[in-house]
């Protein structure tokens, strides 16, 4: 796991080391400029082997003081760079101010306005880098000034992929885009000329919830964090439920114990739906079996045990054709988990397997049209507890908290917007049980406030999982998982992400069907 950060988190890390006498403002904004020369280089060599010619856009605020270092910074090393300001300069915060009047010594700068953009980029075609450090984390307003700005810098970021374009670094993040929450402020939709879109993106000690929710990875495009020298130091105190955390890999609990026998990791029960819907509880099932739950067994309705038993080995199988037999399935204590949903069916047997096994008290997975059952019958939600995860996509989430979500699609006209994290983050606590929002940006949040994200982003992009039935073999991982001990957050929070390995590994062609069996490879990976 690894930690991201709010604004306001960061600010308040900051603020306490400069308060401590540690370090000083201006110190950090030296270090985060070498940060970002560095990961200019190290990203692309053939700027470090010799001398070009930049642009540095510099905003407002503290990260317009960060461009004036990286500035001073190139132009020490031979560059030839030229410096606009957007804003007064002597309304400057004093670190940025010092940073303003430091590089006045070597160079001019000139007002930034859409007028003067425009004739710089016809008169400068050499130009090898561009520089966003207009607006960063603090951003709580929209980015309509300069949109001419914003469209000239996207339009450099798209040509530099041919090479006749310089290349787009933002400082922290993408200017236009909210930290908090990766949405574009004042605007509406998703679309790419919303915000400054950057090759590479520099963050600062850790990364922001922004870089990885919502519309903040197709601005972004790649980030990476610059180490300013906040690692060592006492920072102050986060509740723990505050941070988010991004899940990485490590530490994931999956061995088995030499001495251990199949019930010692559980007993899972996956219900079928009627003939020919019951591809969906197999897929789930053969998901759950793959990540090393002791014993997998499909609840079966009684048309359709034929059709479950010629497609089943390994996973047991058992006629549970109502709500009653499902009562005495039950009766089986070693039977700890349940999983509810793939293509269960939405009529009135479905909708009573539901309550019952809600009403059993054990860890359950509820996905699919589980989850539209929900929706419909504020009974039988009701009976949710701390023991169930629900697993919604948007239009599933859309369904079961329509209010939540509609204050989540809402333009945000001013920052901190609301976030996927706080939305998942209500749900959870109005569900009373873990919630897992689907995506690629998907957010596992608990109702004591607990909340991780798996992004499927960046280099963990894995577009392959949008393919029917993938999201049925999540729900399989997360019931094996919880067969064998995880907790419902943990569960959900390993399951997501070793969904997105199990993509990855397998790559471009996958189908739900190759994802359990793509664990074995993941695993050794892993070094189990």
């Amino acid at each position: 796991m690894t930690e991201l950060l709010t604004s306001a988190q960061m600010r308040a890390i900051e603020q306490a080391v400069i308060a401590s006498g540690t370090v000083t403002g201006l110190e950090l904004m030296e270090r985060a400029g070498h940060g970002v020369v560095g990961a200019v280089f190290q990203e692309w060599p053939t700027l470090a082997a010799t001398s070009h010619k930049a642009v540095v856009l510099c905003g407002p605020g503290n990260n317009g003081g960060d461009g004036f270092v990286i500035a001073r910074l190139l132009k020490h090393q031979g560059w030839d760079v030229d410096v606009f300001l957007y804003g007064d300069p002597d309304k400057l915060p004093p670190d940025a101010r010092t940073n303003y009047e430091r590089w006045c010594e070597l160079g001019k700068v000139e007002a930034l306005t859409e007028d003067v953009i425009d004739s710089y980029a016809e008169n400068n075609p050499e130009t090898a880098l561009a520089v966003d450090a207009i607006f960063g984390t603090g951003l709580t307003r929209p980015f309509f000034s300069l949109a001419r700005v914003q469209s000239k810098l996207n339009s450099w970021q798209a040509g530099s992929f041919h090479g006749n374009r310089p290349k787009v670094v933002s400082v922290d993040i993408p200017s236009g885009i909210c930290a908090d929450s990766g949405v574009y402020l004042g605007r509406t939709g998703t679309s790419l000329d919303q915000c400054v879109r950057a090759n590479l993106t520099v963050s600062f000690h850790r990364m922001k919830l922004g870089h990885v929710l919502a519309q903040g990875p197709i601005g972004a495009q790649k980030t990476v964090v610059a180490d300013i020298g906040l690692e060592n130091w006492s920072h102050p105190h986060i509740p723990p439920n505050d941070v988010v955390k991004l899940k990485t890999g490590h530490h994931l609990g999956l061995a088995k114990r030499a001495d251990s026998h199949k019930f010692s990791h559980g007993h899972a029960l996956v219900l079928s739906g009627p003939a020919g819907q019951t591809g969906a509880a197999r897929l789930a099932a053969r998901g759950a079996l793959r990540i090393g739950a002791g014993v997998v067994t499909v609840g079966s309705p009684k048309s359709a045990m034929l059709e479950n038993a010629m497609q089943l080995t390994a996973i047991m199988l058992a006629e549970v054709d109502g709500p009653q037999a499902l009562r005495r399935a039950l009766r089986d204590a070693r039977i700890n988990v349940l999983c509810l949903g793939p293509a269960l069916g939405l009529d009135a047997r479905a909708a009573k397997l539901v309550e019952v096994a809600l009403g059993a008290g054990r860890r359950t997975v509820l996905d699919a049209d589980a989850l539209t059952l929900l929706s419909r019958d504020a009974g039988i939600f009701a009976k949710l507890h701390a023991n169930c995860v629900l697993t919604p996509h948007v239009g599933e989430f859309k369904r079961l908290f329509p209010d939540i979500a509609a204050k989540l699609d809402a333009p945000a006209a001013t920052g901190p917007a609301y976030s996927k994290v706080d939305a998942t983050r209500d749900a959870a606590k109005r569900a009373g049980c873990t919630v897992l929002f689907k995506g690629p940006d998907t957010v596992i949040a608990s109702p004591e406030g607990r909340a991780s994200i798996n992004a499927s982003l960046y280099v963990r992009s894995a577009p392959w999982l949008a393919t029917a039935g993938a999201g049925d073999v999540l729900a399989g991982f997360i019931t094996g998982l919880m067969a064998r001990g995880f907790a419902p957050h943990d569960a959900a929070d390993t399951a997501a992400y070793l969904h997105t390995e199990c993509a990855l590994s397998f790559g471009a062609g996958l189908i739900a069907e190759d994802l359990p069996d793509a664990l074995p490879k993941v695993f050794k990976t892993l070094g189990l």
